[in-house]
């Protein structure tokens, strides 16, 4: 969304706080699963908490009866019962995530951070948590978890990582035991699709059947990285 108007949704507290959201699409699912578009990595956080509209007449905000509620503005929202948001309003997600609203109308183009030199193949910043596919940068930021799958595979610099290696680096707090084979899936899939909206003519991440994943062969700058340079 560089260089284009639109709303966006500033993370203030959280985990993620400083990242800025662009609204690029009519519906926004905000939650704690993986299958949500704006994922916040807080156990507060229901899987699915909150749901962003575009409407004809302006965004709205609703409550997907989450257990820790979602506030507008200090007021808690009753579940699913939209309200709109002006410019500069402030959301809160069970209390331990803020973000305020910034209106398309009153916003300037948007500016991403500045960014590396281009790099035909993968770069990461471990530090940063930010990623660019052939030269451009996955915006919005990977979920947590994804960027720790990626990371994961980027450290074994093309070894197949194996599903059960791979799932205690992304969930190191869960029992590896109650991880299905179709979430890791789930995750794995979604992970390429973001890489692919940054760079569709190439597959970053190759399936080993009866094995696990791994990178393909490409160039990798990975931050932080003991071997670089």
């Amino acid at each position: 969304m560089v260089g284009t108007e639109a709303p966006m949704l500033v993370i203030t507290e959280g985990a993620l706080a400083g990242q800025r959201w662009p609204i690029d699409q009519e519906v926004v699912l905000i939650g704690r699963s993986e299958t949500c578009d704006l994922v916040l990595p807080e156990r507060q956080i229901s899987r699915q908490h909150a749901r962003l509209r575009r409407q004809d007449d302006g965004y709205y905000i609703e409550d997907l009866g989450s257990k820790n509620g979602t506030f507008l503005n200090g007021q808690p929202l009753p579940p699913f019962v939209p309200h709109r948001l002006k410019d500069g309003d402030e959301l809160a997600l069970a209390l331990c995530v803020r973000m305020r609203f910034v209106s398309p109308e009153v916003t300037l183009p948007l500016e991403a951070p500045p960014a590396p030199a281009r790099f035909s193949g993968l770069r990461i910043d471990r530090a940063a948590r930010r990623v660019w596919a052939n030269g451009r940068e996955v915006v919005p930021p990977l979920s947590p978890a994804q960027f720790r799958a990626l990371e994961r595979l980027a450290l074994a610099r093309g070894a197949v990582v194996g599903r059960e290696e791979l799932v205690a680096y992304i969930w190191p707090e869960e029992d590896p035991r109650g991880v299905t084979e179709q979430a890791l899936d789930a995750l794995i899939r979604r992970l390429r699709e973001r890489l692919a909206q940054v760079d569709p003519d190439h597959a970053y991440i190759l399936t080993v059947r009866g094995h696990g994943f791994r990178l393909a062969d490409i160039p990798l700058q990975l931050q932080g990285d003991p071997e670089e340079g």
